[in-house]
């Protein structure tokens, strides 16, 4: 290699090293697996050790040309991240989490190396919000517990435990010359306040009441002479700390307003709304200067960059966009993050962008570099759904783009994109002879394709609300689709007519599944918690229904009703000789029923939250998402539905390929292969014998085919 190329590759070495640290730390071989195959198709040492890949996996990922702005995940957190904020030398990073099952922590990292230097643990419910001292020496964090703590980043110990508050606090700063800290209180139901304390002492100087609603964000001005509040009221307040007086009421959001963050040079206050804008403020006059659109959901955090000169957002579509205050213009849009965005910082030089998120991650990002231009063959928004056809040789895919793919599995190329529906397609299945395709849309309707021209051959109406699911009979003569209003309808696919409905449910059904011998039909319903990762809400009148019925297609009515889970059923599916029906939860377990009588036979405490499970030909094992559990037919395993017989999840065998229990590994029989980076993780996947495929939040489709014979 040319001297003048070695720039080039010190660079392209670095971000090798910092994208796949936990890979080469934890399973250092995988620098020649996983760290090879998910690099940039451009990267010099990718390019460079391209005989070394795994000659195992014979189809590979399309990845993009170059690396792109996100520098590193720093992942440890067991929950959503809230907050996130450099100390004021730049040399450490702080986050705030609910992890645990309410206990809150705080988690302080080192931004160059990505390790976490301390995890402070205190708070008895969840971490909202944490601030540095200007001096870097103390940390306050703020909890829905009703305390803010004061913390010694060098030691982890806590000084101070700051109470005497009546709600949550949502947010908690210092003033510039760290003499004042203030907190913005509020619950959703309750009216909001501000209040200011001295640090030093502990105590309460001041409480500042006004806003109509909870108070979700406060900010001083760089002068320390003004602070701006966010309300739920709509509003941005601006106060005199010195003497409790609010001296601006701005308007304008027609909706909550998360976050308020000042310029560092004091000319513009920014906020950021549920109303999915941000508003630019003259503080000096309360005039709104620009409102800036682009979002495509509740936007969290806003935060200006050291030179005022760059604002980055923060929002629950996933995404960070970087603006031009001056222009009112987006200058990029940052993607990567699997939920949503609740948090975002400039560390104090400009270099680098934290970003928290609900995946319980945080990235650093590097806001110079440029998004990568190659546009990556996949759909424009989250996957929804990944599907084999019966014989292997397609692979479907949907997504709230409105759109269809269809791919070959052992290429990993898209054939054919599917239009035509208006809204987000749910679900897709194909009939068993693989000749037909049915999708479900939250258009409230059912399109017929016909994979092989990829014409739509059939739309079907009759419901006014949108469509979760579809699933061909045995032998393809009738098909079943689930509806938010809680029915399930059965079509003649070759006509198009509706021959029956199924009513019994008080809220959205999300999966049905017929049986062996095509008499009866099982059904399930979700709850609000299966909808909030981009699909519609259902009714909140109507939550209740956990319940899987099983009918008779004869005559229409309710056979049997089972009763059990603790929340919402994602997916169930009869055993190949009808005798069982397994139900997959929200509340991270599979129950085993008999349909005969009713009764729970058993329950498999899978510790995760399956989308979709089914029976092997034999009907020995459950396959799914985690790979294949193993059913265990003793008799003390089938007696009760009361919990015992319950399964560890370490006991779930896995006889092929699939993915680990935690999401983090591609397995063939139970031994962890290839190792997934975070943004290529999801509960969208499809396994057919050696090739997986994984339907990702970014719209991507990533398809992996495996040389079973070298890897027996």
């Amino acid at each position: 290699m040319h001297t003048s190329q070695l720039p080039k590759l010190v660079r392209d070495g670095r971000r090798f090293i910092q994208y796949n640290k936990w890979a080469i730390e934890n399973s250092p071989l995988q620098v020649y697996a996983s760290a090879l195959v998910f690099s940039p198709a451009c990267s010099i040492i990718r390019n460079l050790f391209k005989q070394e890949e795994p000659h195992w996996i014979i189809t590979k990922p399309a990845m993009e040309d170059d690396w792109n702005a996100c520098t590193q995940t720093l992942e440890g957190h067991s929950n959503g991240v809230q907050s996130v904020v450099f100390s004021p030398d730049g040399q450490s990073l702080a986050s705030a989490s609910w992890d645990g099952t309410w206990d809150g922590t705080v988690r302080l990292w080192d931004p160059a190396t990505g390790a976490c230097t301390k995890t402070l643990k205190g708070h008895s419910s969840m971490v909202n919000s944490v601030a540095f001292s200007p001096d870097g020496r103390s940390l306050a964090s703020a909890s829905s517990d009703h305390t803010i703590r004061l913390w010694d980043p060098a030691t982890g110990a806590c000084t101070q435990t700051l109470k005497g508050c009546s709600a949550s606090i949502n947010s908690v700063v210092f003033s510039p010359d760290g003499r004042l800290l203030a907190s913005a209180l509020g619950s959703y139901i309750w009216d909001g306040t501000v209040q200011l304390w001295n640090p030093a002492t502990g105590a309460c100087t001041q409480t500042l009441t006004g806003h109509a609603n909870s108070v979700l964000s406060v900010a001083f001005s760089p002068d320390g002479r003004s602070l701006a509040s966010a309300s739920w009221d709509c509003t941005v307040r601006l106060w005199d700390p010195a003497t409790g007086a609010c001296t601006q009421t701005l308007k304008g959001h027609s909706a909550g307003v998360n976050s308020v963050a000042f310029s560092p040079d004091g000319r513009s206050l920014a906020s950021a709304s549920v109303d999915y804008t941000i508003r630019l403020w003259d503080p000096a006059t309360g005039a709104c200067t620009q409102t800036l659109k682009g979002h495509s959901a509740i936007v969290f955090s806003v935060a200006f960059s050291p030179d005022s000169q760059s604002l980055a957002s923060a929002s629950v579509d996933c995404a960070i966009r970087l603006w031009d205050p001056a222009a009112g213009a987006c200058t990029q849009t940052l993607k990567g993050h699997d939920d949503a965005v609740r948090s975002v910082a400039f560390s104090p030089d400009g270099q680098s962008l934290a970003s928290a998120s609900s995946d319980c991650t945080i990235r650093l990002w590097d806001p110079a570099t440029r998004a990568y231009t190659q546009a990556l063959k996949g759909h424009s928004a989250i996957v929804f759904s990944v599907v084999f056809s019966p014989d292997s040789r397609l692979l479907a895919s949907t997504s709230s783009d409105c759109t269809i793919m269809l791919w070959d599995p052992a290429t990993g190329a898209c054939t054919q994109t599917l239009k035509g529906h208006s809204a987000g397609v749910f679900s897709v299945a194909f009939s068993p002879d693989s000749r037909l395709l049915a999708s479900a849309s939250g258009d409230g309707t059912v399109r017929l394709w016909d994979p092989a021209t990829g014409a739509c051959t059939q739309t079907l109406k009759g419901h006014s609300a949108g469509v979760n699911s579809v699933t061909f009979s045995p032998d393809g003569q009738l098909l079943a689709s689930a509806w938010e209003d809680g029915t399930v309808r059965l079509w003649d696919p070759a006509t198009g007519a509706c021959i029956q409905m199924l009513e019994g449910h008080t809220q959205a059904v999300t999966s049905v599944a017929f049986s062996p011998d095509g008499r009866s039909l099982v059904s399930a319903p979700a709850d609000y918690y299966s909808f909030r990762k981009g699909r519609p809400l259902p009714s909140r009148s109507a939550l209740r229904d956990r319940t899987i019925k099983l009918w008779d297609l004869a005559t229409g009515a309710c056979a049997q009703t089972f009763k059990g889970h603790s929340a919402g059923v994602h997916s169930v599916a009869f055993s190949p000789d009808g005798r069982s029906i397994a139900s997959a939860s929200l509340d991270r377990t599979i129950r085993l029923w008999d349909p005969a009588t009713g009764a729970c036979t058993q329950t498999l405490d899978i510790r995760t939250s399956l989308y979709h499970l089914s029976f092997d030909r034999t009907g020995s094992y459950l396959v799914t998402s985690i790979g294949s559990i193993a059913l265990d037919s003793s008799p003390e395993t089938e007696q009760t539905a009361t919990g015992t017989g319950q399964v560890p999840h370490s006991q779930a065998r896995q006889p092929s390929c699939s993915i680990g229990p935690d999401g983090t590994w591609i397995t063939w029989n139970g031994t962890n292969i290839l190792w997934l980076p975070q943004e290529y993780r999801s509960e969208r996947l499809a396994v057919a014998g050696s090739t997986v495929a994984i339907g990702c939040r970014s719209g991507r489709v990533l398809i992996l085919g495996f040389a079973a014979d070298a890897l027996l």
